[in-house]
């Protein structure tokens, strides 16, 4: 049996950040597949050093990218550092949000400098090469081997791609086909189309984030999302909803705007009351590409925007800027009570504008907070998902204990994640069943959880694979 083609997992492996993953074609012929940040309890001690690359990058031609959260990319000036100059792969819309990612992981954990970062965009830029979906791309080829790969829609943010690798060795007579799941989104998400499964794979390496949970239906989370809104209407309360910048931030705002016509539509003057405001420079700018990049939005996003609506771009929607600004906001809402949606990052309430949001409402009942996506552990978002309901609850934020008296509100359907049941759809639904499946980007209990249902459902059909859970 050939030892090649082989797999090392650099992150990504004990939770659901740091994604790299090392694909060996060949002893002398590797590719990266994402290159991300660790965060929340994940990250460990210090974390300039754990995240310097501490493997041998000689071989490595080249980075795939399967889309550009954090803790798929974050990790890029690193790579850099340590000598990578290969190509960086990526889809088309992916190119034009990458640069803007890392011009703010740069300011967050390097430098400020504003000469030094656009030095570094220049470098990064000459190494992008955007690639269309559903095409192949030859990354190397020898008399000894063949390989090229092909960028498929993962309706995970826009940009988002699972990515196939064909590997052939000509003189060996035999071909492997590799698919890294990268992050899969929902079904049904708002503005992406839903990811199809691929025709085969021979390995699938496949996320995990959500492996042990099921999440609500669409037309579900919309009603809650609906009664929190309502809820803010009737209290004059604001409701903070932690998110990243890019996906999250967008699909809300997309939903919200829906609800809002909807309320219009029926001439419920309560939704012209609600103030929508997105407090990040950077989800700003994100935004502001989305709307560039209308071309690939899903057919219900395309009929909106046939009708002469604006999902992402509607008159109740206000952007906050300077930090000064920011700090008005936080003093006006709270004093005011005025009906609002705030959306702020980060996600996972481990740091940024919507930490202030947090301190001043938090002890006030006529407040929400709304979760939306992953609380990784060791967050705050993760601390205030789990406080027990009706109990006198308070967190340390910032060194300051701060009493929590406002509801505290889940919906897991807009999770930008696939749940359990889409996960096992998208192995279910390959012509070809992979004989391997090598399952990270979870916690144990997720990737224990889907290990075991994909071997429950391997065994019913009739089909042998191998599950694999790096450690």
């Amino acid at each position: 049996m050939s030892l090649y083609p082989a797999f090392e997992h650099h992150g990504a492996v004990r939770g659901v950040t740091g994604s790299c993953h090392r694909y060996l074609a060949a002893a002398d012929l590797h590719f990266l597949v994402d290159c991300g940040l660790f965060q929340g309890r994940d990250a460990r001690g210090d974390t300039l050093t754990q995240h310097q690359i501490d493997f041998d990058i000689a071989a490595v031609r080249a980075l795939l990218v399967t889309h550009v959260h954090i803790d798929h990319i974050g990790r890029l000036p690193y790579l850099l550092a340590a000598g990578f100059r290969g190509p960086i792969y990526c889809s088309v819309p992916s190119a034009h949000l990458l640069p803007l990612v890392i011009e703010d992981a740069l300011k967050v954990g390097f430098t400020r400098d504003a000469a030094l970062i656009e030095r570094f965009l220049e470098t990064v830029g000459g190494q992008l090469v955007p690639l269309p979906y559903q095409q192949w791309h030859t990354l190397a080829e020898t008399p000894d081997i063949k390989v090229s790969v092909r960028l498929q829609r993962a309706g995970h943010i826009l940009g988002s791609a699972y990515i196939e690798i064909d590997t052939h060795y000509p003189r060996e007579q035999r071909a492997h086909r590799t698919v890294f799941s990268g992050d899969l989104g929902a079904p049904h998400a708002p503005l992406l189309p839903a990811p199809q499964s691929p025709d085969a794979a021979d390995t699938l390496v496949i996320e995990s984030t959500y492996g042990n949970r099921l999440h609500e239906n669409r037309e579900t989370r919309r009603q809650r999302l609906k009664a929190v809104l309502e809820h803010a209407l009737q209290n004059r309360g604001t409701v903070m909803v932690p998110a990243f910048s890019i996906g999250r931030t967008q699909e809300l705002l997309y939903e919200i705007e829906g609800l809002i016509y909807e309320g219009r539509q029926t001439h419920d003057s309560v939704w012209g009351n609600l103030q929508v405001i997105v407090d990040s420079p950077l989800a700003a700018r994100f935004t502001a590409v989305y709307r560039e990049l209308k071309p690939f939005w899903d057919a219900e996003a395309q009929q909106r925007l046939q009708a002469g609506r604006h999902p992402l771009d509607f008159d109740s929607l206000y952007t906050v800027d300077s930090h000064e600004e920011h700090l008005q906001t936080v003093a006006y809402l709270a004093k005011t009570r005025q009906p609002a949606v705030v959306i702020a990052a980060s996600g996972m309430a481990a740091g940024g504008r919507i930490v202030n949001y947090l301190k001043a409402m938090l002890p006030d009942p006529v407040h929400d907070v709304l979760f939306v996506g992953y609380q990784a552990s060791g967050t705050l978002g993760q601390q205030l998902q789990s406080l027990p309901s009706g109990a006198d609850n308070s967190v340390l934020i910032d060194g300051e204990r701060i009493k929590v008296a406002c509801p505290i509100t889940r919906i897991g359907g807009y999770s930008a994640h696939a749940d359990q049941q889409d996960l096992l759809d998208f192995i279910g639904g390959m012509r070809v069943w992979p004989g391997q499946v090598r399952i990270v980007h979870g916690e144990r209990n997720a990737r224990e959880s889907l290990r075991t249902a994909i071997l429950a459902m391997a065994r019913q059909a009739g089909r042998a694979i191998e599950v694999v859970v790096p450690d």
